[in-house]
């Protein structure tokens, strides 16, 4: 006998059953995915943080470039032949060896995020190393002609040193790196077999000795002539012999590793930049990279990774900057490396067309006035224009802004004009801004308010050199798109 209780909710007893819904199961299992979702996510991101190595900033040069005038960003990648932590039996060597730098180049991203351009820096290039930080805290004296690739190794340590590197660059460039990542041998490998190799082209077969030209015979063969999909070992065979194909090289070098990661970018974009498969990729890459502290969380590098997804691969674009032979080593080629970096600092493309728009504050109108009373300003002139402080001081005391001091700014190749300004004073630096219709407002950690003068603002004036339109020839002569042949265009010799 069943109780009252029993009856109501015994199966056909009832007299108003809860069924439950097509869409109340819908959300109910919406809910579990979503849970189970965030839980993996979360492993993931946990999983890849613990992975993920990242290099201090004291390191950094305390004088470093200002932004552009856009929002492109600057991303340094150096790849390490260091010997420690099983690279040693990818890439020979010994296993106590410090770290160095085998290559190294400059990605642009451009502000629309639809194109990019990557700057290969050759490893031989004389520059000038800039003062570094050793790893007992105290700072190297400032090198002239040194090879560039030896600023990776000052300290002489086995993991390298990626912040004098960026120094390096931001000295040889004027451009400001965002981020910088270092990639060793054995995380390239994994890479490689991650993507599930790469399609690359060889003109001849590759022996042992085109590697190490020390060897008595050709030894076996490591690559058939042709085009063929590489991974692991074998990728990295490709990347780094020299001395068997075209001139024998760094430079015929530089041009296989454009065309393998221009073959690495177009696999990728085929198959699709999705999470899952992302995961994977961040997960090998994780394993064997260092990176600058702004992209040392999983979330950030996810985050990095995925802005790029709408970069096309005929709007990838890989060069190497201007350079002729010195010697047996590289030197830089003037001007045209200058204009090359002027036209990434600007964000114009390689054929000299704008990108991107500045959004400019709007100018008085001449029955509408700007009232500075209680602002104080110091004006600094970025060009090559004598005067050009003292009239923007002028303008600014009739609308009745203080102007606190007048000098020349530290660069002097402004492009357009930067209002700086401090925290709590974004007010202020506005109604500046409206005086400096091209103007780009930039938050500093210091206090006050800063103009520095761009070009833009001396348009007028017949002395300034106008802003070059193209980047050389020396440069747009030797592009390749990641969209290329992969046998085309493989070697300098």
């Amino acid at each position: 006998m069943t109780t009252a209780s029993e009856q109501a909710t015994a199966p056909g007893r009832a007299q108003n059953p809860r069924r439950r819904g097509p869409l109340r199961t819908a959300l109910l299992v919406t809910l579990v995915v979503t849970v189970l979702g965030m839980a993996g996510v979360g492993w993931i991101c946990l999983k890849l943080n613990s992975a993920i190595g990242s290099f201090g900033e004291e390191g950094l040069s305390k004088a470093r470039p200002e932004a552009g005038p856009s929002e492109g960003e600057n991303v340094l990648v150096i790849g390490s032949d260091a010997r420690n932590d099983g690279n040693s039996a990818l890439g020979g060597g010994s296993d106590d060896d410090i770290g160095r730098s085998d290559t190294a180049f400059l990605l642009h991203i451009y502000a629309d995020r639809k194109q990019a351009v990557v700057v290969s820096i050759p490893r031989d290039t004389l520059v000038t190393v800039p003062p570094c930080r050793l790893p007992d805290g105290t700072w190297t004296k400032s090198r002239t002609d040194a090879m560039f690739n030896s600023a990776f190794s000052v300290g002489q340590t086995e993991e390298g040193n990626p912040a004098c590197t960026q120094n390096t660059v931001e000295e040889l460039t004027g451009l400001r790196v965002d981020h910088t990542m270092v990639i060793d041998f054995k995380g390239f490998a994994a890479l490689t077999e991650v993507v599930g190799g790469v399609e690359v082209c060889l003109p001849k077969d590759v022996y042992e000795r085109d590697l190490d030209p020390d060897r008595t015979t050709r030894g076996e063969l490591l690559l058939k002539k042709g085009v063929q999909t590489v991974s692991g070992q074998k990728a990295l065979t490709y990347v780094r012999i020299r001395h068997g194909i075209g001139d024998g090289s760094d430079m015929g070098r530089i041009k296989r590793q454009q065309a393998f990661a221009a073959g690495l970018v177009k696999k990728i974009k085929r198959e699709g930049l999705t999470p899952a498969r992302l995961l994977p990729l961040a997960d090998a890459a994780a394993r064997s990279m260092t990176v600058d502290p702004g992209l040392g969380t999983a979330k950030n590098l996810l985050s990095f990774t995925m802005s790029l997804k709408g970069i096309d691969l005929r709007d990838t674009k890989f060069v190497t900057m201007p350079w002729r032979y010195e010697g047996a080593r590289v030197a830089v080629v003037q001007p045209d490396a200058a204009e090359l970096w002027a036209a990434l600092k600007a964000d114009r493309a390689l054929d000299g067309k704008e990108t991107t728009t500045t959004i400019a504050p709007a100018s008085p109108s001449a029955t509408e006035s700007v009232a500075g009373h209680g602002i104080g300003v110091a004006v600094y002139n970025g060009t090559t224009v004598s005067g050009l402080a003292s009239a923007a001081a002028t303008t600014l005391t009739e609308h009745g802004f203080t102007v606190t001091g007048t000098a020349n700014a530290s660069n002097q190749d402004h492009s357009t004009t930067v209002i700086q300004y401090g925290l709590g004073l974004d007010a202020q630096a506005a109604a500046v801004a409206r005086l400096f219709p091209d103007a780009r407002l930039q938050l500093i950690g210091a206090s006050g308010i800063n103009v520095i003068l761009g070009r833009s603002y001396a348009t007028a004036d017949a002395s300034v050199p106008p802003v070059p339109t193209a980047v050389p020839t020396s440069v747009t002569d030797n592009v390749r798109s990641a969209d290329d042949d992969p046998c085309s265009d493989l070697s300098y010799g």
